[in-house]
């Protein structure tokens, strides 16, 4: 059963448009939330959250009407964002006192919990923690509240490796407890990669593709010809790059014997989106 389902979400703005987006999320998944700046991946997650009016659409969560129940669903989900940059005077002591209030499944031994493995003091400011860090103290606010949905938008941008690497950590062993869910937007594709179960790709406020990470990724391949050879390959090409020497590009794995007079490889992840990208260009918004 899906934790999260969302059907036809559509948002209208002048010159783009969210266009009928729907994906489900199962419980005990990560989902990898893909697509170039401008593809509607924040637009989606805010219309998902009626942080921004919709046009029309359904959100479901265990099955509950997200937006007829807000104030009850909201208390399942945790919004993970790049930074918690929000009172850089502030102490995170202080903030959490201000967020307890507004959740009555509050967990106090939980907070604690995740203050010592994530290495926080409470009396240090938001402003004199890193990058990675403040991620955690959001992740330990989110989950101090039982959010069994987290949502997180590009939450590893601009950390190191090793930071990346420890975060990664943590949503893999978050998942092991069975019945949270995340679905994770980021440009760092090789992040998904390592901890991905599902793939939504966006493409200019539309879905693409919308499966489990195995079938996304075995569903292309990497195609390479002469120069001669493109102009009958044109139609079965997904996307490509052209130079002097020939083409490289992507294709669908079922037109494979169209190319047999090509080489062929196996696509990542980000080579898929790459060559998708290739002859794409996103609307302004």
């Amino acid at each position: 059963m899906p934790l999260l389902s969302v059907k036809n979400l559509r948002k209208e703005y002048p010159g783009f448009c969210l266009d009928n987006v729907s994906f489900s999320l199962e419980e005990g998944s990560i989902m990898g939330f893909i697509g170039r700046n401008g593809a509607g991946k924040t637009t989606t997650i805010k219309a998902m959250l009626n942080l921004i009016p919709r046009n029309g659409g359904e959100v479901l969560l265990d099955e509950v009407d997200f937006f007829a129940n807000e104030n009850r669903c909201k208390q399942e989900v945790g919004l993970v964002m790049g930074a918690f940059d929000c009172y850089p005077t502030r102490t995170l002591g202080a903030i959490a006192a201000a967020a307890r209030p507004f959740y009555p499944n509050w967990d106090e031994a939980a907070y604690r919990g995740y203050l010592t493995a994530f290495s926080l003091e409470e009396g240090k400011k938001v402003k004199e923690l890193s990058a990675g860090m403040q991620v955690k103290f959001a992740l330990a606010l989110a989950l101090s509240h039982g959010a069994r949905l987290l949502i997180l938008d590009e939450p590893t941008s601009g950390l190191d490796p090793v930071s990346r690497e420890e975060l990664l950590d943590i949503f893999r062993r978050l998942m092991e407890e069975g019945d949270k869910s995340i679905l994770f937007s980021t440009h760092v594709i090789s992040d998904l990669e390592k901890c991905a179960d599902a793939i939504t790709y966006i493409q200019g406020g539309q879905i693409l593709a919308s499966q489990d990470l195995i079938s996304f990724r075995e569903g292309h391949l990497l195609v390479a010809g002469e120069a001669a050879q493109l102009p009958q390959k044109l139609p079965y090409l997904l996307g490509y790059k052209q130079s002097a020497f020939g083409f490289t590009g992507l294709i669908a794995r079922q037109e494979a014997p169209r190319f047999c007079d090509c080489r062929l490889a196996p696509a990542d992840l980000e080579s898929i989106m790459l060559y998708r990208e290739a002859k794409y260009e996103a609307p302004a918004i």
